[in-house]
Parts: C-alpha cells; sequence; structure tokens
C-alpha cells in the first residue's frame, strides 16, 4: 500500500469497490474509503484504447472536490494491467487548482480475474500508492 501520511485514511478504513454500472463500452466502479462513498472510478473504452475518469460526488450526487480527472492509455498494455498518464485536460484542472504534484501522475489498474483488482497512483517524484482488492473473497450483499 503506501506510508505517505495523506493516505492515513485509506490505512486506517475499510477499503471496498464494486463493479458495476456496466455497459459494452464504460464501467463504473464505485470506491469506499470507511463510510466515504464519494469516489467512482469510471474506465471508458475509446477509439485508441480505454479511458480512466474519476468521479468524485457528494452523499446527494452532487459533484464536489476534483471531478472526472484521470487519462488514456498511450500503449496497448496487457490483459491483466493498463496504465492511464494523466490527460491535458486533468493538468489543466490541476494547475488551475494547485495541486501542481498531480501533473504527472499515471494511474494502473490491474485485473486478475478470480484473484484481485488493484488500484495504483505513481508519480516520478516517488508518490506511489497500490490498493489490492481479494476478489477470492467477496463482502456479503
Amino acid at each position: 500500500m503506501t506510508t505517505d501520511p495523506v493516505d492515513d485514511d485509506f490505512r486506517s478504513s475499510l477499503l471496498v469497490m464494486h463493479v458495476r454500472d456496466c455497459a459494452p463500452d464504460e464501467i463504473g466502479i464505485p470506491f469506499a474509503v470507511g463510510e466515504d462513498r464519494s469516489r467512482r472510478w469510471v474506465i471508458t473504452r475509446t477509439d485508441t484504447g480505454l479511458r480512466l475518469k474519476h468521479d468524485h460526488r457528494d452523499p446527494q450526487g452532487e459533484i464536489h472536490g476534483w471531478h472526472m480527472y484521470g487519462g488514456d492509455t498511450v500503449a496497448p498494455g496487457t490483459a491483466e494491467r493498463q496504465s492511464f498518464p494523466v490527460d491535458a485536460e486533468s493538468i489543466a484542472m490541476f494547475r488551475e487548482g494547485g495541486a501542481e504534484a498531480s501533473t504527472t501522475n499515471v494511474w494502473s489498474v490491474d485485473v486478475r480475474p478470480g484473484d484481485i483488482f488493484a488500484y495504483e497512483l505513481r508519480r516520478p517524484s516517488g508518490r506511489f500508492l497500490r490498493v489490492e482488492f481479494d476478489l477470492t473473497r467477496p463482502l456479503a450483499d
């Protein structure tokens, strides 16, 4: 995972992801950090690959904070791993909001069906966050 103090809430909370909202060209994956259910990853098929966006909303569904930032694949990746360097739209959003460090983000998703789903954030500065979800132990409905 991470030892960065900015990720304390991730280390101290139950992390739950739920693959749902599946359509032929888009998958929505809500991601809860404890009681905070404001996050959702959206993976979309594009003409040239895949796109990952981060959808952040409050409990009433209103946009809050950083919203719909992310990037597109620039390399084919593999059946198990795809990487998404930050896109120009997100770079502009981060710069406007004073989050210069985020302008070098690269997110990755690993999927080993029946084993793990993993989400990563990397920066050249050394920032690294990886969250792994054990798919062999689904939560009860």
